[in-house]
């Protein structure tokens, strides 16, 4: 360019104004790098949470697919970081849901409704949980509860980084396993009066529904105490517990018992981690859409959904 601004326009270029120097005869395409990179990502946003692909965004863009695919490209190479915002009363959900040989731990702030921390591991496991926590810890966010289905790893870590916080149980998640064992049509009244109970704790909303809900099943575990006892006589050296799915349910009741009902005693904190669990559905069917990723894109296409979905 020889610098003139003797200029004049000269048509269009991919959607664009063209411009034509009087002097020297150069066209050329006025260029904002600032604003040309929101652009991208206005169409990478589109590709990560509407479920375009890269047909039709270089349809619409009116360029090749090989330039779609190269600009897209430099955003999965840079994934983005978590942005941890200062709360003093932090109610936190932590879940993690896996894809395939990867995992997403997702730990999502229930006052702010900002995802404080995530990142991708290979599984749900004490260590990762233990330095996530810490780091929100160091980062000088002051958890007041934490709300979990109650995976081992992340028990020891919560019991070793916050001793004696509020630690909620899912109780959706507690329920789910409860009929799981169940299975859907028990075949014993002792299955099938502790299916009725299970099906009845996330109505609990009150402290006197609690004290019901907690005698209801108490009188039916001194009901079946006896029975609950019983063995088979099929094999010699082996005598099994007849009632083998009862005895899970009411040892997972009884082990989450004193964690099932703080959300009664303060409304902030939330019963369940159902709110991060319909997420992650909607963000499989967005992956399976670009199912065609490299690992490390996949890893990156789920922190930039997660960004998008809960920071942007």
């Amino acid at each position: 360019m020889c610098g003139s601004k003797r200029i004049i326009k000269w048509g269009f270029q991919c959607a664009r104004q063209r411009y034509r120097c009087q002097r020297c005869h150069q066209l050329y395409v006025w260029k904002n790098k600032g604003k040309s990179l929101d652009r991208q990502k206005i169409w990478f946003r589109k590709w990560v949470m509407k479920r375009m692909t890269i047909e039709d965004i270089a349809k619409q863009k009116k360029c090749s697919v090989n330039t779609i695919h190269r600009l897209f490209d430099n955003f999965l190479d840079h994934p983005p970081t978590p942005q941890i915002q200062p709360n003093d009363n932090c109610h936190l959900m932590i879940d993690g849901t896996y894809f395939g040989d990867i995992c997403l731990l997702n730990y999502f702030d229930n006052n702010l409704k900002h995802l404080q921390y995530f990142e991708i591991v290979k599984s749900e496991n004490y260590l990762d949980y233990k330095l996530g926590l810490e780091l929100l810890k160091v980062a000088g966010l002051n958890i007041v509860s934490i709300t979990s289905d109650g995976d081992r790893g992340l028990i020891m870590a919560i019991n070793e980084v916050f001793p004696g916080i509020v630690h909620q149980r899912c109780v959706i998640h507690v329920q789910r396993m409860g009929l799981a064992y169940l299975t859907r049509n028990p075949k014993q009244p002792v299955g099938k009066e502790l299916k009725t109970i299970v099906l009845d704790l996330h109505k609990v909303s009150s402290q006197g529904g609690r004290v019901e809900w907690i005698n209801r099943y108490r009188n039916w575990e001194a009901k079946y105490h006896d029975l609950l006892k019983e063995r088979t006589d099929f094999f010699s050296d082996k005598r099994l517990y007849k009632h083998h799915g009862v005895r899970q349910v009411r040892t997972l009741i009884n082990n989450t018992l004193p964690h099932l009902f703080h959300y009664l005693d303060d409304p902030k904190i939330p019963k369940s981690t159902n709110g991060l669990e319909c997420r992650f559905s909607y963000l499989k069917n967005n992956l399976r859409v670009h199912r065609g990723l490299s690992k490390e894109h996949r890893k990156s296409f789920l922190l930039w959904y997660n960004w998008f979905k809960y920071n942007d």
